[in-house]
């Protein structure tokens, strides 16, 4: 049984646009997988598809030219329209001039490309095709996404229900996706040994495929250092003098290490919200990693967390990317003051800030804890959340409403 991706929806819609259809995301997420789902809906459609991958020879012959890549697809499609799918489009030199070019011929072919997030930084990619393509990220399956897999769909339609009556169900598979992640590879083994297995050929590919080949990062073992140290540290402050001494490469490398982290889909990084200079923290980020599975696998703690001494940050990076999911195009932060005051993540709207706190406990009846007082104070958002085990209630603290909600609770916002 194939994973369900809530994207696939938005890149069916997107078929119909003449921009070039761009996936990018992790290593071994599924994006040739979704690719290929699309060229099944199509021809079930009678459109007419071709799918390249620059991953094989045979086809990587087609890309010499673009006239060799036209000859190609006239011969297999014909001069009609058409869909064109080109998987791993980041193996082609200067892929964005390549790309532009067929755009502006204005053929008849809607072209479908996938790549790692390495592309971006190997080349200028998005700047070579602006006005001429939308790109959809694939991150790694959600919690909502899981849950949905493990229960095969039967409660697709009402998982609000599921979570309320099946709580030791919910219980089960909320422990099983902090420890194992959102990699689909990982997710469909069911063996622990194998996951494992898996996970290690996902880190060691990235490490010599997109890390060691494309972007030609000589220092694997101080880079695999770092993602190691970061892995040990989500949700606290980054101190970059400090990593640059324990791992003694240069600040300027330690830059362009954190660079390609971020833009291979490895961790996020969040910037303090400040308004007061005086008082607040400016500079020092904090990290949250795309997948809890990679960061434990990092860790050695790889379907080892049952101990819920151990699950606070990881709890606080699972509600990280529910946020990041729910508040797709807005600015996410986060907020500490010199003297300790903190709020796990600050949501900014616009005309509006959401400050959010995320507690794994239970709660008897509802406590504000200081620091959320004292943002209010500052800040005086409309609203706030508290982001807990058990508790569902709503609050006044001065003009501010502070609703208490659980963890699932939060996918249904």
């Amino acid at each position: 049984m194939l994973i369900k991706r809530k994207i696939f929806k938005q890149l069916k819609e997107h078929l119909n646009k003449k921009e070039i259809t761009i996936i990018i995301g992790p290593r071994q997420i599924g994006k040739t997988t979704i690719m290929e789902l699309l060229k099944e809906h199509l021809e079930k459609e009678g459109k007419r598809t071709l799918f390249l991958s620059l991953d094989f020879e045979h086809d990587k012959i087609h890309f010499n030219s673009q006239l060799s890549l036209l000859r190609k697809i006239e011969l297999e499609i014909g001069k009609k329209r058409g869909f064109i799918f080109i998987d791993e489009i980041q193996r082609k030199e200067n892929a964005g001039v390549f790309l532009k070019g067929l755009y502006d011929m204005k053929l008849p072919y809607k072209f479908i490309v996938s790549g790692s997030g390495s592309m971006e930084l190997k080349e200028k990619i998005y700047e070579s095709l602006v006005g001429r393509k939308r790109v959809f990220e694939l991150n790694p399956v959600s919690f909502e996404e899981f849950i949905n897999f493990k229960t095969s769909y039967k409660y697709e339609n009402n998982l609000k229900e599921f979570f309320n009556i099946e709580k030791y169900k919910v219980k089960e598979l909320f422990w099983e996706y902090l420890n194992f992640g959102g990699y689909p590879r990982v997710i469909t083994e069911e063996i622990v040994e194998e996951k494992k297995l898996v996970m290690n050929d996902i880190f060691h590919s990235y490490l010599e495929k997109d890390i060691s080949s494309l972007l030609l990062v000589k220092k694997t073992e101080e880079f695999s250092s770092l993602i190691k140290i970061l892995a040990s540290r989500i949700g606290k402050l980054i101190n970059y003098s400090e990593l640059s001494n324990t791992l003694g490469i240069s600040f300027q490398t330690l830059k362009e290490y954190l660079w390609y982290l971020e833009k291979t889909f490895i961790f996020k990084r969040l910037t303090p919200y400040f308004r007061n200079i005086k008082k607040e923290i400016t500079k020092s980020p904090v990290v949250y990693f795309y997948d809890s599975g990679l960061r434990n696998y990092l860790l050695n703690l790889f379907g080892n967390i049952y101990d819920e001494n151990q699950v606070g940050f990881l709890f606080q990076n699972l509600i990280f990317n529910i946020l990041r999911e729910k508040f797709k195009d807005k600015k996410i932060y986060f907020w500490r003051t010199k003297d300790g005051a903190e709020v796990d993540f600050v949501i900014d709207l616009g005309m509006e800030l959401i400050p959010v706190e995320v507690k794994f406990k239970n709660y008897n009846f509802p406590v504000i804890e200081k620091s959320l007082k004292n943002f209010i104070k500052q800040y005086t958002p409309k609203k706030a959340f508290v982001i807990n085990r058990n508790l569902k209630k709503k609050i006044k603290f001065q003009n501010s409403v502070i609703i208490f909600l659980t963890f699932f609770d939060l996918l249904f916002i």
